[in-house]
């Protein structure tokens, strides 16, 4: 089996932590481990000698933080954006900082990542794979208090667009999983003793055989995932 290097950013809990857990089982692909929280990143995968953990903010200093985990790297063969932050609140309560947040590490910072792993994705073909949610999902069911996290997700679906056309005659493709509701710990924040159909193994089961096989098929694609939408 060939060896892939994957990036995982938001890899410290949830489904994050299950794809990294998943990947890691084969022992030939070599995995970068993303989050803010390195001790956590650490703590979750130091007995996996092909994972190696790095402490990671979207918040700020994209490239620059990039380039000094990155520095030795020379190709990535596959990237998973799972990062994202929530904001459960009435909507004229919402303020300019947590509009401001919510944007920078759901889209903004997303797109930064992006535009620094340009030059190091495989050549010949690679993948990236951007975690969005049912809330960003056009014509799906909308909920109160999510405007800041819904319409930022939503973002990171249209970038995904826009991205498969302006690299289309390259070889690096681009495809955005909304999903459904998933047993996590930012699930519980948003819905409070709601009981989810899927675990977050469940899902990486899925993510992760997207990410390795769907580009052969598809590109630019928004795609629902989703058994259960609170």
């Amino acid at each position: 089996m060939t060896s892939k290097t994957i990036v995982v950013v938001g890899a410290s809990r949830g489904i994050g932590r299950a794809i990294v857990e998943l990947l890691a089982k084969n022992r030939s692909t070599k995995i970068y481990a993303l989050a803010r929280n390195k001790e956590k990143l650490i703590s979750n995968f130091g007995d996996f000698s092909n994972v190696h953990c790095a402490s990671f903010d979207l918040s700020h200093s994209i490239a620059g933080q990039l380039a000094d985990i990155f520095q030795e790297e020379s190709k990535i063969d596959i990237l998973i954006n799972n990062a994202g932050t929530l904001v459960n609140k009435p909507f004229e309560s919402i303020t300019h900082e947590e509009f401001t947040q919510s944007y920078q590490i759901n889209a903004i910072g997303v797109m930064e990542t992006v535009q620094y792993f340009i030059q190091k994705m495989n050549a010949s073909h690679s993948h990236i794979v951007n975690i969005s949610s049912m809330g960003g999902f056009q014509g799906s069911m909308k909920f109160a208090g999510l405007a800041a996290y819904s319409t930022s997700k939503a973002a990171l679906c249209s970038f995904t667009e826009l991205f498969a056309e302006e690299y289309k005659a390259t070889n690096i493709r681009m495809n955005c999983l909304c999903l459904g509701a998933v047993q996590t710990e930012m699930l519980e924040d948003a819905f409070p003793g709601y009981s989810a159909p899927l675990s977050p193994q469940q899902m990486a089961d899925f993510i992760v055989d997207f990410a390795e096989n769907a580009s052969r098929y598809i590109n630019g694609k928004i795609i629902p995932v989703s058994l259960s939408t609170p």
